[in-house]
């Protein structure tokens, strides 16, 4: 049910199905995160967009979505301009497991992404690499990630999902800039919600080795003084409450600071090698710099 709020479109209802496989993407909480967001607002920003998974639950009618990385950034803009296109780069890819095995087109692809990092590639190792995990290796920058268990979705799956996700994001304007870059474009009344890489689950993933939360907060402050709200996500607690992220949170920037469980984590799964995750379950922080109505 599509609801009209303020100056924006809001569902608070996720598409049916993930475009892109990415582990810690927001997909299932995002109607919980979304109805923590003002009710009126002019431009929406998501600076660390990853899946999209909030971009396209809030479906805006302004909005701008932005990641430093620019395979990423490749598939958003064909999603734009020309979803047919997304598409065929994905059927090209999974249609080749009709006569080549599972793992042999997943590492071929990734050599080739490997060789020269590109959207197409991108795009089919999101879908096939285990549990959505991206990283790369810090010396070289190649994905290292091994293949996932399951079959790819059907390329008439993923042609169903482009075509909802195509009007969700009808209105948004895709980006490849750093998230400080994306900050500055925030006016007074715009919302930005950041889901940046966690310090304390996170380190062997795209984009964490570089990133530090301080900076992070700092530009939260900044725009804060300019009057543009901001939503974080971000470490909350893990091993069921048994420990709570220190996180270097200055006093007096949010004012509302929201629990969400998000269950076991996909993360800890790969690292624990099929470990049982009875005791693994985590929560996340939602912090806000405005107060909830």
């Amino acid at each position: 049910m599509q609801l009209s709020i303020g100056s924006q479109f809001a569902t608070h209802t996720p598409p049916k199905g993930q475009l892109l496989k990415w582990v810690g993407n927001k997909q299932k909480f995002a109607a919980q995160i979304s109805r923590c967001f003002p009710t009126d607002y002019g431009v929406f920003f998501e600076p660390f967009l990853g899946s999209g998974a909030i971009m396209a639950t809030v479906a805006p009618r302004h909005g701008v979505g932005s990641d430093i990385f620019p395979p990423l950034m490749e598939i958003w803009k064909k999603l734009k301009v020309d979803p047919a296109g997304l598409v065929e780069w994905y059927a090209e890819r999974r249609n080749r497991l009709q006569t080549e095995s599972y793992v042999e087109v997943y590492e071929s692809v990734r050599s080739s992404f490997n060789k020269r990092h590109n959207g197409a590639d991108f795009l089919y190792l999101t879908r096939a690499c285990y549990g959505g995990i991206v990283r790369f290796r810090k010396s070289d920058g190649h994905m290292s990630t091994p293949c996932g268990a399951h079959t790819p979705i059907p390329v008439d799956t993923f042609r169903k999902r482009v075509d909802e996700w195509r009007v969700r994001l009808r209105n948004v304007r895709f980006i490849n800039v750093d998230y400080r870059d994306a900050f500055t474009l925030a006016k007074s009344g715009d919302l930005i919600y950041c889901d940046p890489p966690y310090s304390h689950s996170q380190s062997i993933l795209y984009g964490a080795q570089e990133f530090q939360l301080e900076e992070l907060l700092e530009a939260i402050e900044n725009a804060k003084a300019r009057g543009v709200n901001i939503a974080l996500s971000i470490d909350g607690d893990k091993k069921s409450g048994n420990y709570v992220c220190d996180l270097p949170i200055p006093s007096g920037l949010f004012e509302e600071d929201i629990s969400i469980a998000v269950g076991q984590s996909m993360l800890r799964r790969f690292q624990m090698q099929g470990q049982s995750l009875e005791t693994e379950h985590v929560s996340d922080r939602l912090l806000l710099t405005y107060p909830l109505n």
